[in-house]
């Protein structure tokens, strides 16, 4: 099989004069220097310092993905582009600016978002939010912003649905984390329009470990879109997010993300909401480019009627491995979940399903659905699936169904017959496959997505 390496647009990186740049290394020195550069309060600094030292005591994981190339001493924690954050386009410095103007992040705020927010390496340097939203008392701001001026939230919430010791890398964040967003959304508000923020790697050995939050209260609902891309360079680059979501009674989160990161970022990411009585959350979690990914956004269902799905799609190509899935806890009676994964493989690319579903016993007539749906275009290629079902309640109903095709020389056939390219004939399939993901986007972020599966697929064809 032939290959041609896919194109990346979003391989381009610019030469920046940092205001602050911590040393290589994840150092006890470098965490305090962080959190002084960030005058933060004495609560924060112990948080950080206790999670530094779980860091280290805890083993890599050995479950999934290949870890072994990722080099912490190389790592650079922690990078401030700038001395203060921007309400201005016009006062964002140029580099950055031809950074995010190059990925469409003012026309995109013109044309359709309620909020935008932009964080280039380690700091958010442009946010904005329309004037309405924050009158009706809606705050979405940078999360460094958010433990200055709402202290009482994060006292309350951070890391109390991932606390620092659920895993290796939350651990690494809740020592390390530097922007990210923070979203509340008063009672019975509804927010019509997206938030979005937008995450940009620019500097080598990137360690980028932004930490977001967001509190629904009852009633009240809101969509928040994420995006994320990097350089390419010769090194690794690392990404260890953390997300937690707060869904009270009777209230909607949809929470999308589409990261089509170089191919050369770990991408690892810890994601989870609680959701109380009759609330909804819905995940969807766009997967393209990395070196690796390992992500399962997951949804604690604490409330009775409670609801989560989560939609997973992945696309690897050559020397990649994402292993992505979702999982779902039924703690309360009467909740329901839905998982559906679709992944696409090519060019000797891995994808990876793997999934936990739990019942408690108190969770009476849980319904729960998982479908998992694997595309491999090549001989090259594979698709592995590791689902986990545990249940000790006897009333709920759980069902899993997995497919695994393979693309066909007669469906290639078929449609060259009807005068398509083999490209245009692959690409087709591609789209129809993933489609079920696709149409629950808005709009413009369809459309966006469609296109970058395209590119990722230029070359796929042997």
């Amino acid at each position: 099989m032939s290959f041609t390496p896919p194109t990346y647009q979003y391989g381009f990186w610019v030469k920046d004069r940092p205001y602050f740049r911590s040393p290589h290394g994840l150092t006890k020195k470098a965490v305090e220097e962080l959190s002084f550069q960030k005058n933060e309060p004495e609560w924060m600094l112990k948080k950080r310092l206790e999670a530094f030292d779980i860091f280290f005591k805890k083993d890599m994981p050995e479950w999934g993905a290949d870890l072994s190339g990722i080099r912490f001493q190389d790592i650079i924690s922690y990078l401030k582009p700038t001395a203060e954050q921007s309400k201005r386009w016009e006062d964002v410095p140029e580099g950055i600016k031809y950074t995010f103007d190059r990925l469409g992040i003012p026309e995109a705020e013109r044309k359709f978002l309620a909020g935008v927010s932009a964080q280039f390496d380690s700091e958010v340097v442009y946010h904005k939010i329309k004037k309405k939203l924050e009158q009706q008392g809606v705050i979405f701001c940078d999360t460094d912003s958010a433990i200055r001026n709402y202290p009482e939230f994060f006292q309350e919430y951070f890391g109390k649905l991932i606390p620092a010791a659920d895993n290796k890398f939350a651990a690494l964040n809740t020592a390390f984390w530097s922007g990210g967003s923070f979203v509340y959304i008063p009672q019975g508000i509804h927010v019509d329009i997206p938030l979005q923020a937008y995450f940009r790697i620019n500097a080598r050995n990137m360690g980028q470990f932004e930490r977001t939050l967001i509190i629904a209260e009852p009633g009240s609902s809101v969509h928040y879109i994420e995006g994320c891309t990097a350089p390419v360079y010769s090194q690794d680059a690392l990404h260890a997010a953390v997300v937690e979501i707060v869904v009270k009674k009777n209230a909607r989160v949809q929470y999308t993300t589409i990261q089509n990161w170089s191919n050369d970022v770990y991408n690892l990411v810890t994601k989870r909401a609680f959701v109380e009585e009759e609330g909804e959350m819905l995940w969807i979690d766009g997967n393209l480019g990395s070196k690796v990914t390992m992500k399962y956004p997951s949804v604690f269902l604490k409330g009775q009627k409670a609801r989560g799905e989560i939609l997973s799609l992945a696309v690897a190509g050559r020397a990649q491995h994402q292993d992505a899935g979702g999982k779902a806890i039924h703690i309360a009676p009467e909740t329901s979940s839905l998982i559906t994964s679709k992944s696409v493989s090519h060019t000797g690319g891995r994808t990876s399903y793997r999934g936990l579903v739990r019942v408690t016993p108190n969770a009476k007539r849980a319904r729960s659905h998982v479908q998992c749906d694997a595309l491999i275009l090549d001989k090259d290629s594979r698709s592995d699936t590791y689902p986990t079902t545990q249940t000790n309640e006897a009333s709920a109903r759980l069902s899993h169904e997995a497919t695994v095709t393979k693309l066909s020389d007669e469906q290639l056939f078929y449609l060259k017959a009807r005068g398509l390219k083999e490209a245009d004939a692959r690409s087709m399939i591609v789209n129809g496959f993933l489609e079920p993901v696709v149409k629950t986007l808005p709009l413009e972020y369809a459309i966006e997505l469609n296109r970058l599966i395209e590119l990722q697929m230029e070359g796929a064809v042997g």
